[in-house]
C-alpha cells in the first residue's frame, strides 16, 4: 500500500531485499539437500575414496565408476584458463583505467560487457569450427583437446575477470587518484604504482569468480575437450571435465552405480564452488590481504 506521496512505505522497501535474500538462500539450501540426498548411498557405502581415484570403466569385466580422471581434467582446464585470462585481463584493465586513449576506453568497455551476453554454446561452436582445426593443423592430434578447452574457456571467463576487477578499481579511483595527482603522479603512474598494487582483494575476487565459472562450464568442455575418460598427460590429449561427465552420464537409472558416481561429482563441484565463494566472502568481510 502506498503513502499519500505515492511512495511505498519504508518497511516494505526494506523487506523486499530481505525476502529475496532468504529466497536465494533457501534455493541454494534445497539444491545442496537434493545433491547430498542423491549422493547419500555413495557417501555411506565406504567407497568415496575409490570413486575419487578409480578410473571410469563401466563396461569392463570388473566395472569401476571412478571420477579421478575427470577431477584432474576439471582442475587443469579451470586453472589453465584462469592463468591465460589473467595477464590479458591485466592489460585490458590497465587500458580501461588510464593507459589507453580516452576515446577508446568506453567502446572497449562496451565490447567486454557485450562478450558476457554471448551464449556459451556460441563460444563452443566457434571453437569447433575455428580453434579445433587450427590446433589439429598446427600441433597434430584430433584438435579436441585439453588445450582447446583451456583457450576457449579463457576467452569465456575474460570478461568476468575484467569487469569485476575494473569495478573494484572504479570504487577506489576517486579517492586514490586525486591523492596521486596531488603528489605529481600521472594517471598511468598512479595506476601502475598505486592502484593496481592496492587492488589485491579485487584481483582475488575476479580470479575466484573466473575460476568458478570455468570450473562450472559444461558446453565448452563437452564440445571441445574430446571427452576421453583417461587422465590427460599433455595439452593435446583429450579429456573429460566433471561437468561434461555429468551431462553425458545423467540419463542412467537413478539406482545405478553410474548415477551415484555422477551425484558424487555434482556434490564435489558444489562443495568446491561453495568453499571458494565463502572464502571470498570472508576475505571481503575481514579485509585481510590475499
Amino acid at each position: 500500500m502506498k503513502s499519500a506521496t505515492g511512495k511505498a512505505p519504508a518497511p516494505i522497501m526494506r523487506g523486499v531485499p530481505a525476502v529475496a535474500a532468504y529466497l536465494a538462500g533457501g534455493v541454494a539450501a534445497a539444491i545442496a539437500a537434493f545433491l547430498f540426498a542423491a549422493a547419500w548411498p555413495l557417501l555411506t557405502s565406504g567407497h568415496v575414496t575409490e570413486t575419487l581415484t578409480a578410473p571410469w570403466r563401466p563396461f569392463a569385466a570388473a566395472p569401476s565408476f571412478g571420477i579421478g580422471a575427470m577431477v584432474v581434467a576439471s582442475a587443469l582446464i579451470a586453472s589453465g584458463a584462469t592463468l591465460i585470462a589473467f595477464p590479458v585481463a591485466l592489460g585490458l584493465v590497465a587500458f580501461l583505467q588510464g593507459i589507453g586513449p580516452q576515446q577508446l576506453r568506453r567502446p572497449l568497455l562496451r565490447l567486454v560487457q557485450f562478450m558476457t551476453s554471448i551464449p556459451t554454446v556460441v563460444y563452443g561452436f566457434v571453437a569447433v569450427i575455428v580453434l579445433v582445426p587450427a590446433i589439429r593443423s598446427a600441433l597434430g592430434g584430433s584438435g579436441y583437446s585439453l588445450l582447446g578447452a583451456i583457450v576457449m574457456l579463457a576467452l569465456l571467463i575474460l570478461p568476468t575477470i575484467v569487469l569485476v576487477w575494473h569495478a573494484h578499481l572504479v570504487q577506489s579511483e576517486s579517492r586514490v587518484l586525486t591523492a596521486c595527482l596531488a603528489l605529481g603522479l600521472s594517471p598511468a603512474q598512479a595506476l601502475v604504482q598505486v592502484m593496481l598494487p592496492a587492488s589485491r582483494r579485487g584481483v582475488v575476487a575476479a580470479l575466484v569468480l573466473g575460476f568458478c565459472r570455468a570450473l562450472g562450464d559444461t558446453l565448452i568442455a563437452l564440445m571441445v575437450a574430446g571427452n576421453a575418460t583417461g587422465v590427460p598427460h599433455s595439452l593435446l590429449d583429450s579429456a573429460r571435465a566433471l561437468t561434461a561427465h555429468i551431462a553425458l552420464v545423467m540419463a542412467t537409472d537413478a539406482f545405478s552405480p553410474e548415477y551415484r558416481s555422477v551425484a558424487g561429482a555434482a556434490c564435489l563441484l558444489f562443495l568446491l564452488t561453495a568453499g571458494l565463494s565463502l572464502g571470498l566472502r570472508r576475505l571481503e568481510r575481514t579485509g585481510e590481504s590475499p
